[in-house]
């Protein structure tokens, strides 16, 4: 799996595993939710493209980096659009296009019901935004739209994954960087993440 990225960071640890707990409250999951994009987003992004350029300090003139590309954030409804707001937090001028997809409860595919992309793409580099990576399926349907957008740059940051997610990604978009927080054991019957942490959507929005 080379590139799967599944992080062994212990702040990332350590909230994960209060995102985890069934007894946290939706105002604190969304809190976890946000720093622990941030902390997954800042290991997604560390060979994104810099020039240099000149800058004064109190001290002086020096030579200092700017992001060379422009980057989007593309959080998969509804709920990636938790992690949003920690990954803006690192780049607030990164912009934001949304792709609605739900999971049919029936089959496990993902339908799309959402897309105001514009016609042509507007960024280099897209971080495509999903707290699960479960059966995989909206992550890879969601690759394939921004594929045929024409961006030249995707990655994967989400929060916990499963296997056959992973397996899936890598088979239909294997040139695609996957970060995970934890990659846990499998799917059960109905397509949940186990040990997981549950429904990520109705844990951040109270309507479990």
């Amino acid at each position: 799996m080379s590139n799967v990225f599944e992080s062994n960071h212990p702040l990332v640890a350590h909230k994960l595993t209060k995102l985890r707990d069934v007894n946290t409250s939706p105002k604190k999951f969304r809190e976890l939710v946000r720093e622990i994009s941030a902390l997954m987003t800042y290991e997604a992004t560390t060979d994104l493209a810099v020039h240099p350029i000149e800058v004064t300090t109190p001290m002086g003139d020096m030579t200092g980096s700017e992001l060379t590309d422009k980057i989007g954030l593309v959080p998969i409804l509804r709920a990636g659009l938790g992690m949003v707001e920690g990954v803006w937090g690192l780049m607030p001028n990164a912009e934001v296009w949304h792709i609605g997809l739900y999971r049919d409860e029936r089959t496990l595919k993902p339908v799309e019901y959402y897309n105001k992309l514009p016609v042509a793409p507007t960024v280099k580099v897209c971080l495509v935004l999903d707290p699960m990576l479960a059966t995989g399926g909206s992550a890879v349907a969601t690759i394939d739209v921004l594929k045929r957008w024409g961006v030249s740059r995707i990655k994967f940051v989400g929060l916990l994954g499963a296997p056959e997610g992973v397996k899936l990604m890598q088979a239909n978009h294997p040139e695609v960087p996957i970060y995970l927080a934890a990659i846990d054991s499998h799917l059960n019957e109905i397509g949940y993440i186990v040990p997981g942490l549950g429904d990520a959507g109705d844990r951040q929005f109270g309507t479990g």
